[in-house]
């Protein structure tokens, strides 16, 4: 890792005395972390059946640390969902925001899903999150990441942000602002970022910041919150950006957050000298152990004049009485083992969702995914999708077979490849729920004696 020159220069005029111990953090060890997936199971539970050491993240009550050398993308519990691979500095803006039961939150450029993920867990089924992507590749893997971690109220859109504006104009109770940024905080874990890095990269991403975050500002209801992070130490994209935005926008005001003792305040003084700047927290990667990041609330005050618009029907795009659903409910009856909500089972095409309560209109946005989708309506017949699968447990359906996670049978369906079935559960004919320690993998199928693995092809491992 070879550390820009102008990077190095901009970095010890700012810290001063603390310069050495924050270079020296670049030649430390890097932290690893994963936070639990509650959805799915209790961080007591998993820290139990966890086959490493693990140790507790301190601003984050469902992250921990593990150790270089493990590698837990590996392990049936990440195919399972039971987890999310995150640095631990990120694990803090969600919990600095504090998402609530119920609430409506979006978390405006959320790919790969990290923020997002923790959301949902914060909200419940009951909340509705909203996880929009811009980038199309990157978008794909926030899908498969919500669905790996079994989400059912999320809907995945692949939008700019101010495309949102028509459909959700003061919408959301809170928003997770998560900046792309030219993530000096990214230099340990990716040295080829440093390669990338310039003084003009900086401030061309804080041209960026207060684009997305003065769009973000009118998505937010009065009264609602939203967090504004970067993994970069700039000013020019932290305090700057926050600055620039409260002069612009005098409807809004930093709030305290009190998080860990451990972070640092913001800086007044690389700002504009406001001293609400002190009400920022800096994660510093010599004082904690994380790779950095940059946390700001913002508050959006009440005012009576303003409030959501929008139209919440989607009459127009979700079919209810779509003749061809008896399929999907003739799968229930021979699968499942409790019914379904009808009300929110809808088609759009071919496909099947359960959309969520609180759903508004998404004509005119690319929707990658409207809810819980269950699967498809192909000729004469339904097939459920791999989403459905992971957000099920071991009793909600009426067959399941379940493999020990330090087993070869797993790995073999991981692989795609069959598994043994014996008793009953072999000369039964139909759709299985195939688990590792009791929490869902995928489907199989079973006809004539022969099982056959759903688990998807792309999806599948090669080791």
């Amino acid at each position: 890792m070879i550390l820009p020159d102008a990077y190095l220069k901009r970095m010890k005029e700012l810290l001063g005395n603390e310069y050495n111990d924050f270079i020296q953090s670049y030649y430390s060890e890097r932290c690893y972390g994963l936070r639990v997936n509650t959805s799915k199971v209790a961080v007591e539970d998993f820290a139990r059946i966890f086959p490493h050491e693990l140790q507790r993240v301190p601003w984050c009550p469902t992250g921990f640390y593990y150790e270089k050398g493990i590698k837990p993308g590996k392990h049936p519990y990440h195919a399972a969902g039971l987890y999310y691979v995150q640095e631990p500095s990120a694990m803090a803006v969600v919990e600095a925001l504090s998402p609530q039961p119920g609430e409506v939150v979006l978390d405006i450029s959320a790919a790969p899903g990290g923020k997002a993920t923790h959301i949902a867990n914060k909200i419940g089924e009951k909340g509705l999150l909203v996880a929009n992507e811009i980038n199309p590749l990157r978008a794909r893997a926030l899908v498969e990441n919500i669905e790996r971690l079994g989400i059912k109220n999320a809907v995945v859109l692949n939008n700019s942000p101010d495309s949102l504006l028509h459909s959700f104009k003061n919408f959301f109770d809170k928003i997770v602002v998560d900046a792309p940024c030219s993530g000096e905080g990214m230099f340990r874990k990716d040295p080829e970022v440093c390669y990338s890095w310039s003084e003009g990269m900086v401030r061309s991403c804080s041209r960026t910041q207060i684009r997305i975050l003065e769009v973000a500002a009118d998505l937010l209801k009065p009264g609602g919150l939203m967090s504004y992070s970067t993994c970069t130490f700039s000013p020019e994209e932290n305090e700057q950006v926050i600055s620039q935005f409260l002069k612009r926008r005098p409807d809004f005001e930093l709030i305290d957050v009190p998080v860990s003792r451990l972070f640092s305040r913001g800086r007044p003084d690389w700002g504009d000298g406001n001293p609400q700047l002190a009400k920022c927290m800096r994660l510093w990667p010599h004082r904690i152990r994380g790779e950095g990041h940059f946390i700001a609330i913002l508050k959006k005050l009440e005012s009576d004049d303003i409030r959501y618009t929008g139209n919440k029907s989607n009459s127009r795009m979700l079919k209810t009485g779509d003749a061809r659903l008896q399929f999907f409910y003739d799968f229930c009856r021979e699968t499942m083992a409790k019914p379904f909500d009808d009300g929110r089972i809808v088609t759009i095409g071919d496909d099947v969702y359960q959309v969520p309560d609180l759903l508004p209109d998404l004509r005119n946005l690319k929707v990658l995914r409207y809810g819980w989708h269950l699967g498809q309506l192909k000729k004469g017949r339904f097939e459920p999708s791999h989403a459905m699968a992971l957000s099920l447990r071991f009793n909600d359906v009426l067959r399941y077979v379940d493999l020990e996670s330090d087993g070869e049978a797993v790995m073999n369906y991981l692989r795609g490849q069959p598994i043994e079935l014996s008793g009953d559960m072999a000369r039964e004919k139909g759709w299985l729920l195939v688990c590792v320690d009791g929490f869902a993998l995928g489907w199989g199928k079973v006809a004539g004696g022969i099982f056959k693995n759903h688990y998807p092809k792309g999806l599948r491992i090669d080791w």
